[in-house]
């Protein structure tokens, strides 16, 4: 059985006091996390003192981006050594805002999530189409585009050490979610093509997550579906009392698998 995982991504919010606050909170709140991976990803700026602050917890740190080249003239850049240096273990690559706003590719998605594994940091990879290509019924070669994109190079042992994130664009932060349904399909046809891709006992240890206006209300009904193995959390990340309440949720539900 998939060890599920929730990641926060906070994007451009907390500043470092804010961010000391919020998770100093999150530990209180969350005590025994062993049966779910929780990953807070903070602002750059704030992931030393986040490290300092989840020392003693078993809640991860994670950065938001990162730069595939270790050293060099790269003004504005960090690389995933600086970031192991900051605490972090894992790293988001290629979530859909740096897609839109910052021109990623699906081969700068490639040279991080390489860079990243080759620093020991764990890659939470993104895939996922727009609204225009899901209308055009484009879902399933974009997702086939991206991963091939994103796993150039790579074989079965660096895959099984990537998590990836299914985030339909269309569902992030417009408080639109895809159905359990319609996330649950666009899982299993990822997980068939890692099947083809890397052989059936990698494809079933690759952990794929959500994302798209995940909330406490809406995270049980995704997680009882087979493929989803858990949540990239944006908004409801930002709130100690929220977040902590959804991690209880996505733990519930195991318990009732049981």
């Amino acid at each position: 059985m998939r060890k599920p995982i929730i990641a926060g991504n906070w994007k451009l919010n907390k500043t470092i006091k804010e961010a000391v606050d919020l998770v100093t909170l999150l530990k209180r709140a969350i005590r025994d996390t062993q049966s779910v991976d929780i990953v807070v990803c903070p602002p750059f700026t704030a992931l030393s003192q986040v490290s300092e602050i989840l020392l003693e917890s078993d809640i991860r740190l994670g950065a938001q981006d990162l730069y595939w080249e270790d050293k060099g003239a790269f003004t504005g850049e960090v690389s995933a050594s600086l970031l192991k240096d900051a605490g972090a273990s894992y790293a988001l690559i290629g979530h859909s805002e740096r897609r839109q706003f910052f021109n990623e590719t699906n081969q700068s998605v490639n040279l991080k999530t390489r860079a990243a594994l080759k620093a020991g940091l764990t890659p939470i990879t993104c895939v996922g189409e727009s609204l225009a290509e899901r209308e055009a019924e484009k879902t399933f070669k974009i997702i086939e585009e991206q991963l091939a994109g994103a796993f150039t190079d790579l074989n079965a042992a660096d895959a099984q050490k990537v998590v990836l994130a299914y985030e339909p664009v269309w569902a992030i932060g417009t408080g639109k979610v895809a159905t359990p349904a319609q996330a649950q399909e666009v899982h299993a046809f990822i997980r068939g093509w890692l099947k083809t891709r890397f052989g059936a006992d990698a494809a079933k240890t690759i952990r794929i997550q959500y994302g798209g206006s995940v909330k406490a209300d809406n995270i049980a009904e995704l997680m009882r579906e087979e493929d989803i193995d858990g949540a990239l959390v944006g908004g409801a990340s930002l709130d100690a009392q929220g977040f902590s309440e959804l991690i209880k949720n996505t733990q519930a539900v195991l318990l009732s698998a049981r």
